[in-house]
């Protein structure tokens, strides 16, 4: 039988938390699922994931969808708000930071389905949108568009 966690198990919330130095160093504190007579989605949205290029140093801006139906565990919001922020200092590619991302989920909460877009913001003209997916969404689970368009540009 798994552990039951409740808010009042948890490290992060009510009290004061600084930003972690890195993606590695955060931690990502669960709660059980207060919902597990049926399935149904969370959807996280990061409008404004920031990363640094591990070439350049310069940041890169990305808008960050996650989609996943929870088993037993649910994230707690502060501590995905914290570990999210931890890219900020963090040199990686695009592609390392939105399936790290997806994965550091899957490895933390063991969803029966997490999708993860990745839309990231042009650099050299470029735009690049990464997408992770783990399991099969339920059939009885709604499973709405990410809603980003695809970037056009100026004109």
């Amino acid at each position: 039988m798994s552990e039951t966690k409740t808010y009042k198990d948890l490290n992060m919330l009510g009290a004061e938390s600084v930003l972690p130095a890195s993606p590695d160093e955060a931690v990502l504190e669960r709660i059980t699922n207060p919902s597990r007579d049926e399935p149904y989605l969370i959807r996280l949205v990061v409008p404004e994931f920031t990363s640094i290029c591990p070439v350049t140093g310069q940041p890169d801006f990305a808008h960050m969808v996650i989609d996943y139906v929870p088993d037993e565990w649910i994230v707690e919001s502060k501590a995905f708000k914290l570990y999210m922020g931890s890219f900020r200092n963090h040199g990686d590619f695009h592609e390392a930071c939105t399936t790290g991302i997806g994965k550091r989920l899957v490895k933390e909460l063991s969803p029966l389905f997490l999708r993860i877009g990745g839309y990231w913001f042009p650099r050299g003209g470029i735009p690049i949108d990464v997408f992770y997916q783990h399991g099969e969404c339920p059939k009885s689970v709604w499973l709405p568009d990410q809603g980003v368009p695809p970037y056009r540009g100026r004109g």
